[in-house]
């Protein structure tokens, strides 16, 4: 499953993504927001990224207006890697070197054509494991020294 959520400033690409996943018959889980109303982009990243670090989720896909501050709340979720991608390298490299498993993308700078060539790109990558699987681990191991961790109490603060 592929948990989807945005600000005010990424709906409109959120929902053009998710038509996308939906005509390529994916799970996906829709999480707002559903208008252009202002809201707060922490909550609707918190939202996909509590979903990914519980497992719920295999992957994630995050839009504000930036990317920014959708990449800052989601990172800080344990095994969150969370990438802001601006172009076809960097959506591969994400999944190929980091095993990135939350796309973050700029509503006000990616274009619907190249959201979904990144899309494509993203979700067609596979981890390439190696000296990146090392690197992936030492991540973790800071993860894990820092005592970060998800606990039930987590899921609505």
């Amino acid at each position: 499953m592929i948990a989807i959520g945005s600000d005010h400033g990424g709906v409109e690409l959120k929902d053009y993504l998710v038509s996308l996943l939906h005509a390529k018959d994916l799970d996906v889980s829709d999480l707002g927001t559903q208008g252009r109303e202002s809201v707060d982009y922490p909550d609707f990243g918190r939202e996909v990224s509590l979903r990914v670090a519980k497992g719920e989720a295999e992957r994630g896909i995050l839009i504000c207006t930036s990317g920014i501050g959708m990449s800052i709340v989601a990172n800080k979720f344990p095994g969150v890697r969370a990438a802001l991608v601006h172009d076809l390298d960097g959506a591969r490299t994400s999944r190929q070197h980091n095993d990135a498993n939350i796309l973050v993308l700029s509503g006000a700078k990616t274009q619907k054509p190249a959201a979904r060539e990144i899309l494509e790109t993203w979700l067609e990558t596979p981890f390439a494991g190696g000296r990146h699987q090392r690197r992936v681990e030492q991540i973790m191991q800071i993860e894990r020294a820092m005592g970060n961790r998800i606990d039930s109490g987590q899921a609505r603060k």
